[in-house]
């Protein structure tokens, strides 16, 4: 039976869980599917684009394609997608690294198009909704990377991080010391998430702002063309009138 590309991917993501991105090679991965290493470049050309095969499927079922971003709710859909993302990334052993420098798809071009589009209608301009996005996606590939990391780290270390008495004189530290022990990683990532949305609801009010102003003064450009036209015509009339008197 021929190699498949969906068996591939499969299997590379099981041995990702088993010996993380660093030993993940295409060796290994060859062996495991009984191939000869060239049957995997049938499906990938190089382990990069095996990477983002992996990061694809990863996502697929968190954020499928065909969701519909609602602009009068942004707020609501861009925080579920980035619980979704971080969710999805730490269900794999260094799920981050592996999604990693990843760029959409063509075929997933049409996703970010309609969710810069939803953007857009809220009241952004399409070039601050494209860095709406990518300011957040990369808030969770750094998040999600600071956190695996230190979870497997958390594994090799002998005693509690910052204990009582590293911190008994430092009271600022030791109030907020379960921040700095990252004592709940999910509460320090909403936080992080709702400053990020609420950044960009003031930016969303900068833009209309400046946009009013932009109308205002295209307006009051065009008034005073046509008060000065018509000040000139009735200068005309009024002189014509005079000459004839």
């Amino acid at each position: 039976m021929a190699l498949q590309r969906d068996e591939v991917v499969r299997t590379a993501l099981r041995l990702l869980d088993e010996v993380g991105i660093d030993g993940l090679t295409t060796r290994r991965l060859a062996r495991e599917l009984g191939v000869q290493s060239p049957a995997l470049y049938w499906h990938f050309k190089n382990k990069r684009e095996l990477l983002d095969l992996m990061a694809e499927a990863m996502l697929a079922e968190a954020l499928p394609p065909d969701r519909t971003p609602d602009p009068q709710h942004w707020p609501d859909w861009i925080a579920a997608d980035a619980r979704a993302k971080r969710r999805a990334l730490l269900a794999y052993r260094d799920g981050a690294r592996v999604h990693a420098g990843t760029l959409p798809s063509e075929d997933e071009l049409p996703a970010v198009e309609a969710q810069v589009s939803a953007l857009c209608r809220a009241g952004l301009r399409p070039r601050t909704a494209l860095r709406l996005l990518l300011a957040v996606d990369r808030y969770i590939m750094g998040w999600v990377t600071e956190e695996q990391a230190w979870r497997q780290d958390a594994e090799d270390r002998d005693t509690p991080l910052y204990d009582d008495d590293a911190l008994r004189d430092l009271p600022l530290l030791r109030e907020a010391a379960d921040v700095l022990r990252m004592a709940d990683h999910d509460a320090d990532f909403e936080y992080g998430l709702r400053v990020m949305i609420e950044g960009f609801r003031a930016e969303i009010a900068r833009e209309a702002g400046e946009s009013g102003e932009v109308e205002e003064v295209e307006e009051a450009g065009e008034s005073g063309e046509v008060g000065e036209a018509g000040e000139s015509g009735e200068v005309g009339e009024s002189g014509e009138s005079g000459e004839s008197a």
